[in-house]
């Protein structure tokens, strides 16, 4: 029997076809709610406030395609993160990029669920699914030259992947007391944009999988 409505998870993409795959990948699961929040941190921040608002959910995924970072994720792996980070969230200086954390602002980093984003990781490899368990960025402004590549793994050591949501996602749900995951497949590399080189089939049919196996992760 599936759990009451106050166990449910909200799973949150940025545009509605990732969200299909999910809901295809899931089969129906109805523990499970899918929502397309937007592209980029706020629109995705507002739109998974107001479903939490609307709902009672245990915890919150973001889930989605993204950028990989070459050295750690090749295109049509999966990236579970181990903490979200606002990458872009500070200032710039003559010295470089300031982040909030250091401008004593608040802080561009939310750790996710632990215990579950590592078993959710071992699950994927176990599914014979390439994985990993690391953090993930959120910019508002994608990458698109080697050099920013460089600049934006020197800022956030061992990141994995970049997307656009995670962070704003995250943030929502910690601001109602809720425990956050981020979940990315690889659909091109970060760095020097190159459209013709992205899969994003690929990257979709990875988050199909990875979506099937999310039931015996939470619920097991």
């Amino acid at each position: 029997m599936y759990q009451s409505r106050t166990e449910r998870i909200l799973v949150v993409t940025a545009v509605e076809a990732e969200s299909e795959v999910v809901r295809s990948g899931l089969n129906g699961d109805d523990r499970f709610v899918v929502i397309a929040g937007g592209v980029g941190p706020a629109a995705v921040a507002a739109a998974t406030a107001k479903a939490l608002a609307g709902g009672s959910y245990s915890r919150v995924v973001s889930a989605g395609i993204a950028g990989g970072f070459a050295e750690s994720a090749a295109i049509g792996s999966l990236v579970v993160a181990s903490r979200m980070v606002a990458a872009d969230l500070g200032s710039d200086s003559p010295d470089g990029f300031i982040s909030v954390d250091e401008l004593g602002f608040g802080s561009s980093i939310i750790p996710a669920e632990e215990n579950l984003s590592a078993a959710l990781t071992r699950a994927l490899q176990s599914a014979g699914l390439q994985a990993c368990l690391a953090p993930v960025v959120t910019v508002s402004t994608t990458t698109g030259t080697q050099a920013g590549a460089e600049a934006l793994a020197a800022r956030v050591p061992g990141a994995a992947a970049e997307g656009m949501e995670g962070f704003g996602v995250a943030e929502a749900a910690r601001q109602f007391g809720l425990p956050a995951m981020e979940l990315r497949a690889i659909s091109n590399a970060v760095g020097p944009r190159d459209r013709s080189a992205w899969k994003i089939g690929d990257a979709l049919s990875a988050l199909r999988q990875a979506s099937s196996i999310l039931p015996e992760v939470f619920f097991p």
